[in-house]
């Protein structure tokens, strides 16, 4: 019906028409909070490149889980900075590793609170790549031969098994190794935690929003002989939007519970994608610099940073992702909350 009698303006007339009518809704509990966790006690140092982000010691992370639980966050992922790394990543899966720790602390401090871990390699390598390097060649100089994904699956799932082991309730494989997700599965089964879920970082793209990130997990790829200089080998390429289908439809194959996009604002043509694919939970991970450059224009003054932030979640979520990862979440859910909960 045309115009005068079909007027679309008449469900905009006030705040209360608005939302009653509104297609997607956000909520707190769409939220995952990733957090940094650090040796010592005491330890809140801030990121410089993301402002109100901190590295954070075990007892300082309880006391801010708890914050972001009072204001309505009911999930954290763990990523670790341990306090030593070497070439194949043996602090990933020590039972008295960094990330074990903080996992018991939260289990017990703040019951209730859904704990999930980041399973890579990254944070823990002194080379900083997801997986163990290739060995040069037998009797020649040490070659740029990348990272060997068969000799990373049972790191990984060594790693696996060790979050769970300390209570975490969720794994969330990053690596974008090939394989991981049976080989972690399968360890996972077989270390008697069949009802441990895998969150797949399915779809995780090679591309230019992380730095802030690998200042804060200290995780950046270190250059030298025989050390790829970025992480294009493994992760994807953003040019593409079939490989994401086929990396879901792989992980789904192997046992993975939910899959993520990474990141998520330049991706959500991704999101739609598999949403209207797979039967699974999706998750998109708002990155390090799509925080980072909210917080640089608010600062500027350029943008209403509250408004951005939460017409930014809302627009991942009407994407059609079932959660959000990110940097704002406990703010965020205290504008939802009214700062109640």
């Amino acid at each position: 019906m045309p115009f005068p009698q079909e007027r679309p303006r008449r469900l905009r007339r006030n705040e209360a028409l608005r939302t009653l009518v509104r297609e997607t809704h956000l909520s707190p509990d769409d939220f995952m909070w990733p957090l940094f966790v650090v040796p010592g006690s005491k330890v809140r140092k801030a990121v410089k490149s993301m402002p109100g982000v901190f590295q954070l010691s075990v007892d300082e992370l309880v006391g801010e889980a708890q914050a972001g639980w009072d204001a309505g966050v009911r999930s954290v992922i763990l990523f670790g900075v341990p306090e030593h790394k070497d070439e194949v990543g043996t602090g990933a899966y020590a039972d008295e590793g960094i990330v074990p720790r903080a996992v018991r602390a939260l289990r017990e401090r703040v019951p209730g609170l859904i704990i999930a871990t980041d399973v890579c390699l990254c944070e823990y390598t002194d080379h900083g790549h997801c997986g163990v390097l290739k060995p040069p060649l037998a009797g020649g100089p040490k070659q740029d031969l990348g990272v060997d994904n068969d000799l990373t699956l049972p790191i990984l799932a060594k790693e696996a098994v060790a979050h769970a082991r300390a209570g975490a309730d969720i794994v969330a494989p990053s690596d974008m190794m090939d394989g991981r997700v049976a080989a972690i599965r399968e360890r996972l089964d077989e270390g008697g935690f069949p009802d441990v879920p895998i969150l797949s970082y399915a779809a995780k793209y090679a591309g230019a929003f992380y730095g802030p990130f690998r200042d804060a997990a200290e995780s950046a790829p270190r250059e030298g002989p025989g050390i790829p200089k970025d992480r294009k080998g493994y992760q994807m390429d953003p040019g593409n939007a079939r490989e994401a289908l086929r990396e879901v439809a792989l992980d789904v194959a192997e046992g993975a519970d939910m899959v993520m996009v990474k990141p998520a604002v330049p991706y959500l043509d991704i999101v739609r994608m598999i949403r209207e694919r797979f039967p699974v939970p999706v998750a998109a991970y708002h990155v390090s610099g799509e925080y980072a450059m909210i917080k640089a224009a608010a600062q500027a003054g350029w943008v209403d940073e509250e408004r951005v932030v939460l017409e930014t979640m809302l627009c991942i979520r009407r994407a059609g992702a079932d959660f959000i990862l990110t940097y704002f979440a406990k703010d965020a859910a205290r504008l939802l909350t009214g700062g109640r909960r």
